[in-house]
């Protein structure tokens, strides 16, 4: 079991209470502090308008970025507090450049029911990512109630995620969290086969540990795809000649182990049988070469070629479950963009329970228009893998009841 049982905000009593809730608004920011991409701030909005539907004294708070552990205009939230705004036709305000002191007390004493405080980015403080107690106890002054519902921040142990809520006693999660576990537990808890888990990438190092959950637990007739340049190392690893194509040589040894366990579990590993390959990541042009080489020098392989695609696509029409976490390559380059585009709608048919997460391969479902068709999408890069991978989310441990 990836997760303990936890109580749901809507079980609190919130009427005319300040209720603190943690939420991942770390979203892209344009020039002149335009906020990109709201999905983030989208996918908050159930558990926020239930909250001030039900008179909540909202005070909302995130990081956003990676400020050095100070104040960064850059890293300011006054973008997303104008955005939230704009969404939930109320006014948001936000102190000014501390995370707590007078000014966010004062905000805090002066809400009314219904109203929203954005506190200013959590990351300002050092104390958050240190999970200091001093710090947690100075965001428990603030609040009456504690919600999670970031579930893309669940696996750090922060101050607001570990400490704050250890030290509130009405706590509960978010819609959005509560979503994430319960779907991510299907998977995990019940999986149905066969089991179709496309892994992509640039790193190995990165994906190691799921990958071997994923061999250890899935059976006889599942299947683990390998894109990205991920596949390179396992390919390199098999004796391809992939000329400047990144790979990890230090992890050679840990993908003929991937591939030996998959094997003795009779578990089908597909690497690409071919690729599109380009000179340097900046290449308008793409050419067909099989997975095996040679490529010259300054050759890289950025994206499966059409044979793999139709591989994957075959795996996954025949799958009752699939989970999608990693691109298949360089797809933000249109040159290389056809085979992540080729996964994408190929998991958007498949008759199954589907899950995708981290950013690029949820970016890849927006682009290719069929982000409505999965039956899950994952806000939680990170989050996700460690909760496959079978580990309990500090976040989310610390929303469980006292005795439990």
């Amino acid at each position: 079991m990836a997760s303990p049982a936890i109580p749901s905000h809507r079980d609190l009593d919130v009427d005319n209470r300040r209720v603190f809730v943690r939420v991942d608004f770390n979203v892209p920011l344009g020039e002149g502090g335009t906020v990109r991409d709201d999905t983030r701030i989208v996918a908050s909005l159930p558990t926020l308008r239930n909250l001030i539907e039900r008179g909540a004294k909202l005070i909302i708070a995130s990081h956003l970025g990676r400020p050095k552990g100070g104040y960064e205009a850059k890293y300011a939230m006054e973008p997303v507090a104008g955005r939230l705004a704009e969404l939930l036709s109320t006014e948001v305000r936000v102190p000014t450049e501390e995370v707590v002191g007078d000014a966010a007390t004062k905000l805090v004493a002066d809400l009314r029911a219904g109203q929203i405080v954005l506190l200013q980015n959590l990351r300002f403080h050092p104390g958050e990512t240190k999970n200091d107690p001093k710090f947690s106890q100075a965001l428990a002054q603030l609040c009456d109630a504690y919600v999670n519902d970031a579930f893309g921040a669940s696996h750090r142990a922060h101050a607001s995620v570990v400490g704050l809520p250890q030290l509130v006693r009405a706590r509960g999660a978010g819609d959005l969290l509560l979503a994430e576990c319960k779907a991510l537990s299907r998977l995990v808890d019940a999986p149905e086969h066969p089991f179709v888990a496309i892994v992509g990438g640039a790193k190995v190092s990165d994906k190691l540990g799921v990958l071997v959950a994923l061999v250890e637990r899935l059976r006889a007739g599942d299947v683990v795809v390998v894109g990205g340049a991920m596949a390179n190392t396992f390919l390199a690893a098999g004796g391809a000649s992939l000329g400047g194509s990144l790979q990890e040589r230090d992890r050679y040894a840990d993908c003929t182990m991937v591939l030996e366990k998959a094997a003795a579990r009779d578990i089908r590993v597909l690497l690409p049988t071919d690729l599109r390959v380009g000179e340097g990541l900046q290449a308008t042009r793409a050419r067909r070469l099989p997975a095996m080489g040679p490529l010259g020098e300054a050759e890289m392989a950025l994206d499966i070629g059409p044979d793999s695609e139709a591989a994957i696509a075959a795996a996954i029409a025949k799958a009752k479950m699939v989970l999608w976490n990693g691109p298949m390559g360089l797809f933000e380059n249109p040159a290389f963009a056809e085979g992540t585009n080729a996964v994408a709608k190929a998991v958007a048919v498949c008759p199954g329970f589907t899950v995708v997460g981290g950013g690029d391969s949820v970016a890849a479902v927006v682009a290719a228009g069929v982000a409505d068709r999965i039956g899950h999408v994952s806000t939680g890069g990170g989050a996700s893998l460690e909760f496959i991978e079978g580990q309990v989310l500090p976040g989310v441990a610390a929303l469980a009841p006292e005795g439990d």
